[in-house]
């Protein structure tokens, strides 16, 4: 059976099948990316600029087919896929805009002698990246984006259930005029990147987006090939309510928290830690928002839940909920499934000795946990093996900036959520990975920091 195949959540029927890339199309496809790497890094950055400034046309082009592909591969609501599709335009426009003022020339001075010096940003070369299902075309655009118009090129392995999409990428950057192996989509194995890719002297780098285990699997064998890598992996991101002016409004920020992309997302907010005095309000309220959205046919312009990715997915996600309740926990609000549909969930009274207290529920469930103060608040928010991202809401200025630093976490979003940008640098701490995408922190991960050092 074919590894690279379409089979639409909402439905069950299967569609399209890609071929396996053989060993040989593999290494062929490195010599490739590695001859466009020595014509990339003969232009300009600007004009390097001006391909990714394409790159992002095209996908605001070709917005609405794009979004239809990952409704069919990944079950995204229809209205999310096309906010997906613009965001990674957006992304590609951002780098193709302030690129150059990102890489330029940092100078340093000298504190004696003669002379000058600058550090100069010089491509690595061939890059894999390896890319999950979530938001297909999102998660290679904050990766391909910043790492072309560095000069960089890439070769893609997409998740095993977004062969359309991956392929689509794939016409985008060949359409805006890369050279052949400037950008290259591999269906490959596992086995083909462990034993064939990373170990391969040209290829220079791995970034990995996808499940703790995976990270650990290509970190190991990057680090036996000495080979840079940025991971980005999974979380269980508390969202902390110590303070608030407009309930409404944060319980509003929690539940799009929650349920943005099915509540399939790393840094979605999964565990709601909420001050005493606001505790029972705010239960009560974000039950009842919960309640009110259901999952519906993706392709409808008002679903906001479409199914989970696959009916192994939530059949997972089941067992995880039905054990949460074995080992203690409330449920709340008890959501059903229906094949690959699953309803919004909330726990209460999560027990710090089960095992929910401290998995990742990568679905419609959520978790709401009690606390005294702020510095119980951080405790719970800390006592997890993740440290993606983090939200807190309060009305008081000095606790916010006071619980940030506390917190074990990439990110801290302040008094709202959703608020990612092109901008921005995404990564976390612990298990949730290292490294950063995006911003010019992620423009510099795989950039050769070359210092250049003149005498007269």
């Amino acid at each position: 059976m074919n590894k690279y195949a379409v089979t639409n959540p909402a439905t069950g029927v299967s569609g399209s099948s890609f071929p396996l890339t053989t060993d040989d199309e593999v290494t062929a496809a490195i010599g490739i990316a590695d001859r466009a790497h020595s014509e990339l890094r003969g232009t300009t950055v600007a004009e390097r600029a001006a391909l990714i400034q394409k790159v992002a046309d095209l996908h605001t082009e070709r917005r609405e087919h794009l979004a239809e592909l990952i409704v069919r591969e990944m079950g995204k609501p229809l209205d999310q896929a096309l906010g997906e599709v613009d965001f990674a335009a957006e992304i590609y426009a951002y780098y193709a805009t302030h690129g150059e003022a990102i890489l330029a020339d940092e100078p340093i001075e000298l504190f004696g002698g003669e002379g000058s010096a600058f550090v100069r940003n010089a491509s690595l070369g061939v890059l894999l990246g390896i890319m999950p299902w979530n938001f297909p075309y999102y998660q290679v655009a904050r990766f391909a984006g910043p790492n072309l118009v560095l000069g960089n090129t890439i070769l893609l392995k997409h998740a095993s259930q977004c062969p359309e999409s991956s392929a689509a990428i794939e016409q985008i950057f060949t359409d805006a005029g890369f050279p052949e192996g400037g950008y290259r989509n591999l269906y490959a194995s596992s086995a083909q990147i462990a034993s064939i890719i990373i170990p391969d002297p040209r290829v220079l780098g791995v970034s990995l987006t996808g499940s703790e285990g995976a990270g650990a699997a290509v970190a190991e064998v990057a680090g036996r090939n000495l080979k840079k890598v940025v991971l980005e992996l999974g979380g269980s991101d508390p969202f902390i309510v110590l303070s608030t002016d407009n309930l409404d409004e944060a319980v509003d920020a929690a539940v799009a928290a929650r349920l943005d992309n099915s509540g399939q997302s790393c840094n979605a907010a999964k565990r709601f830690i909420v001050i005493d005095g606001l505790y029972d309000a705010f239960v009560e309220s974000f039950t009842a928002k919960m309640t009110g959205n259901v999952p519906a046919d993706p392709m409808s312009p008002d679903a906001t839940l479409g199914p989970l990715s696959s009916l192994g997915a939530a059949e997972g996600l089941e067992e995880q909920l039905q054990r949460a309740e074995a080992q203690g926990a409330t449920v709340a609000l008890r959501g059903n499934r229906d094949g690959a549909f699953f309803s919004p969930s909330v726990l209460t009274d999560v027990p710090p000795t089960s095992d929910a207290y401290r998995e990742e529920f990568f679905g419609p469930v959520a978790a709401i946990y009690r606390v005294q103060d702020e510095a119980e608040a951080v405790q719970v928010a800390n006592d997890t093996p993740y440290g993606l991202g983090s939200y807190l809401f309060t009305t008081d200025p000095e606790q916010a900036l006071r619980v940030a630093d506390q917190i074990d976490a990439g990110m801290v979003f302040i008094n709202g959520s959703l608020l990612d940008a092109a901008e921005l640098p995404f990564g976390g701490v612990k298990r949730s990975g290292f490294g950063r995408e995006m911003g010019r922190f992620g423009m510099a991960e795989f950039a050769n920091k070359k210092l250049i050092r003149t005498l007269k």
